[in-house]
């Protein structure tokens, strides 16, 4: 499976969100490291996902991104 399919996307995501889970903000931690990390192709297909497969903190994340750039 590669790396940017968006089943194997919601796992990182969801996989990050639990290895930050200790952070005080852990959206904000999420999003932080999507958004140094991924590439903007990756960004753009977990977005494409609408939140499905997506546990909250991922999702809360990836929507916050969203935010972040239409602000830009």
């Amino acid at each position: 499976m590669s790396s940017s399919t968006p089943e194997r996307l919601a796992y990182m995501a969801n996989q990050i969100a639990r290895n930050l889970a200790h952070e005080p903000d852990t959206v904000a931690a999420v999003a932080r490291h999507i958004h140094d990390f991924w590439s903007p192709r990756m960004i753009a297909q977990a977005l494409a996902l609408g939140g499905a497969g997506l546990d909250p903190a991922a999702r809360d994340a990836l929507a916050r991104i969203a935010a972040n750039a239409a602000a830009t």
